[in-house]
């Protein structure tokens, strides 16, 4: 028997998330590489937001957030790795239609 492909609904506060591909070896800004096993104090991590549950107010898909690596759920998805969050593990997004923003861009 075949499975048919579903669609898939975050549900609650939830949010599905791909890391972006940058995540590992690094440069400093003098240009020295850093590599991805390098102990470094709580390093954040950006991604693209994918879904969000119906209760999700502030992200929508297509958004970069920012977020901690610890505590997070990975799942894969037609051969993609996906981490699945609360809303509330989130530090910050990336978008053009923010309102109250740093002033920084990415």
């Amino acid at each position: 028997m075949h499975d048919p492909k579903l669609q898939i609904q975050m549900l609650h506060d939830r949010v599905m998330v791909r890391v972006s591909d940058a995540v590992g070896e690094r440069r400093s800004s003098a240009g020295i590489v850093i590599p991805a096993t390098a102990e470094v104090a709580k390093r954040l991590i950006w991604g693209e937001v994918f879904g969000v549950g119906h209760h999700v107010r502030t992200v929508k898909v297509g958004d970069r957030v920012l977020f901690g690596s610890d505590d997070q759920y990975e799942v894969e998805v037609q051969g993609c790795t996906y981490l699945v969050l609360r809303e509330r593990e989130l530090h910050a997004v990336a978008a053009e239609r923010t309102e109250h923003g740093t002033g920084l861009y990415l």
